[in-house]
């Protein structure tokens, strides 16, 4: 199992410190291990994805094990509807590897498997890499991915953005996608300080071309969390950037800050590959699809 070219969509093969592909396009491995295949072109700013601050508040909260009920919901799912022996995963918009990592090693404990970590965020794949070595980090866009059709038996989408035309590409039939959004009162609390006019996360499952919604979870408890990791939980969030000083002021001198999680799992399974009536694309329609996104290229966890 191995990378396309995110150039020239060609398969990429080893070298001795990277990756090829036989148009001569090439992609040096990190000294962490990750590859970085988001050529610049592909690129909306200089560093996307969460940066080396967002990263630190990221893992600091992770490790304290308040999202570890939300993990281990993923690894159960996983575990039952994969093969025992065999099995090929990508958890897209992965962060610094948290719940990635906790997957391979589930899988792997109990046979062959081959997980894949991706992100937009060079940041954050080169704090996965450094950590866990049971995954095979890149750095990609998720509108992009840089997989062969039919690749994963299983791909893991935390709040990270991809279109469903990529997804049906690259899981094969019968396989699965498991996302995570937020509930409808996922961290209220905090939406609480920083907005007036508080609404509930709306609860209408995405559209996904090509796959059926065959099971639904909803998992939701409260934490109690001391004023540094309720700061690092904001910083996690797109509620950072509108958070007033006052409110990170009223975080900093709270002892216990009370909120709510609120997690919906969805399970999609990939329909007959023979069932799909999407036609062959024209030479217009395909320089659409290799123009470079328009979708927020912030991928992982951000929603926290």
């Amino acid at each position: 199992m191995s990378y396309l070219c995110p150039l020239c969509h060609l398969p990429l093969l080893p070298l001795a410190t990277g990756l090829r592909c036989e148009n001569q396009h090439q992609f040096d491995r990190a000294k962490e291990g990750y590859i970085n295949l988001l050529p610049v072109q592909h690129k909306r700013s200089k560093q996307p994805g969460d940066s080396a601050d967002m990263m630190l508040a990221r893992r600091e909260f992770l490790d304290a094990g308040h999202y570890q009920p939300l993990q281990q919901k993923v690894c159960e799912i996983f575990e039952r509807i994969l093969p025992v022996h065999s099995s090929s995963v990508l958890d897209i918009g992965c962060g610094e590897g948290y719940y990635t990592h906790a997957v391979a090693s589930r899988l792997q404990a109990r046979g062959e498997s081959t997980v894949f970590g991706l992100d937009v965020s060079k940041v954050a794949v080169r704090f996965g890499a450094r950590r866990y070595h049971n995954v095979d980090f890149c750095v990609a866009s998720s509108h992009r991915l840089p997989f062969a059709k039919q690749q994963f038996d299983a791909v893991l989408r935390i709040y990270a953005p991809c279109k469903a035309e990529e997804l049906a590409r690259v899981v094969k039939e019968s396989g699965y996608v498991l996302t995570v959004t937020p509930g409808p009162r996922h961290l209220i609390q905090f939406k609480a300080l920083i907005y007036q006019d508080v609404k509930l996360h709306d609860e209408t499952p995405e559209e996904m071309a090509g796959f059926e919604l065959v099971e639904q979870h909803s998992l939701n408890y409260p934490m109690q969390l001391t004023s540094e990791e309720s700061g690092a939980l904001l910083q996690m969030t797109p509620f950072a950037w509108r958070a007033r000083p006052e409110v990170w002021g009223v975080l900093a001198t709270t002892t216990q800050f009370d909120c709510e999680t609120d997690f919906t799992l969805r399970l999609w399974q990939r329909k007959s590959i023979e069932a799909d009536v999407i036609a062959p694309l024209s030479s217009a329609e395909e320089a659409v699809v290799e123009a470079p996104a328009t979708d927020d290229d912030t991928e992982g966890e951000g929603m926290a």
